[in-house]
């Protein structure tokens, strides 16, 4: 298969005026080329970096996925709350957070970065931090852009990877008397964030617990595979938007309402300290949890939960799948009363 790109390439504007001396910096965009490159590879590649486009041999009759995220300077980050590494990390975890949500695997990825006069120097641990988390999951670097950028620093990845079987787990497949589970803990990231936005004030232990949670999220491979071992039907989305925004992305494909129980929302010992209103806001609002939430047979749940305890993962039920009545929505349960969420959560576009 052959994927149309440049190699990691600068253009001119970064020679001369971007050099930087040879103090663990880049000296030009080809030392910055070379010292990216990884020196072997997981899969069967023909032709990786090096030459106009990658060449690499997929599986044989499976289904190829392909996602791609953009993290913007200003809009998903700031120098203030991401070191360089994180930026890196954080940017390739997304994409892989969207391959676990498909339940597939993945295998490579493409990065182009525009580097402003700020991050320039930085480049490498951008990638480093990248690469520590590809290796954990096995995934190649096989290629993409490098440029300059007048202002913000602008890194965009692409997965790709397969599907091992014909199985789907899309949005569209939650059905009535599904019940609703969620991997993990929420809220954290969002709590994270706040901390290093100096709005919330925690203990030390907890801190650092949450400020990784934002700065180092782990997708969830993990679960991925198991419910790829699990022969029932699921319908699968990440929590990147916040709970409220993800779960009426599955009701909107569903064509169903979701409701959720307060009281069953699975939060982490170090987010109790927080308020009990704030900490709802985080979990259904704050987003980049990059957990996995799925609708599942409710005759199914049960021994979804068994497995991945025995994996010694947690995955709690936290609500049930409804016929909607009019519109698809998602409804949150307090007590005895229910109320309607609205669809809200990072929105790109959202002045």
């Amino acid at each position: 298969m052959l994927i149309n790109y440049d190699t990691l390439r600068c253009n001119q504007s970064c020679k001369g005026k971007r050099a930087r001396d040879a103090a663990g910096t880049m000296e030009d965009e080809f030392s910055f080329i070379r010292s990216i490159t990884p020196k072997k590879h997981n899969h069967q590649i023909t032709m990786g970096i090096g030459d106009d486009a990658a060449r690499y041999r997929p599986q044989s009759g499976k289904d190829q996925l392909i996602c791609t995220d953009t993290m913007v300077e200003g809009v998903h980050f700031l120098r203030e709350t991401m070191s360089p590494y994180a930026v890196g990390w954080k940017a390739l975890a997304s994409n892989l957070s969207d391959i676990a949500a498909m339940g597939g695997v993945p295998d490579f990825y493409l990065v182009s970065a525009a580097f402003s006069e700020e991050w320039f120097a930085d480049g490498k641990e951008v990638y480093r931090g990248m690469a520590d988390l590809a290796n954990h999951y096995h995934l190649d670097l096989i290629g993409g852009d490098t440029v300059s950028s007048p202002e913000a620093f602008v890194l965009s990845v692409t997965v790709i990877g397969h599907a091992p079987d014909k199985r789907t787990f899309l949005r569209r497949e939650a059905k009535p008397g599904d019940i609703l589970m969620v991997t993990g803990t929420l809220g954290d990231s969002a709590a994270g964030l706040s901390i290093l936005q100096k709005k919330l004030s925690v203990d030390k232990k907890n801190m650092d617990y949450l400020v990784r949670r934002h700065q180092l999220p782990k997708p969830r491979l993990d679960a991925a595979e198991l419910i790829r071992r699990l022969p029932c039907r699921a319908a699968l989305n990440d929590i990147s938007d916040g709970l409220a925004s993800e779960s009426s992305e599955i009701a909107e494909a569903s064509h169903v309402s979701l409701v959720i129980d307060r009281d069953q929302l699975p939060v982490s010992q170090a987010l109790l300290e927080i308020d009990q209103e704030q900490r709802l806001n985080f979990i259904l609002y704050g987003g980049e949890d990059y957990q996995l939430l799925m609708a599942v047979p409710r005759e199914a749940a049960e021994h979804y939960r068994d497995v991945f305890a025995e994996n010694h993962l947690l995955l709690s039920p936290i609500g049930e799948v409804v016929d909607a009545e009019g519109e698809p929505g998602v409804f949150l349960k307090e007590a005895d009363q229910i109320r309607r969420l609205t669809k809200s959560g990072y929105n790109h576009f959202r002045k």
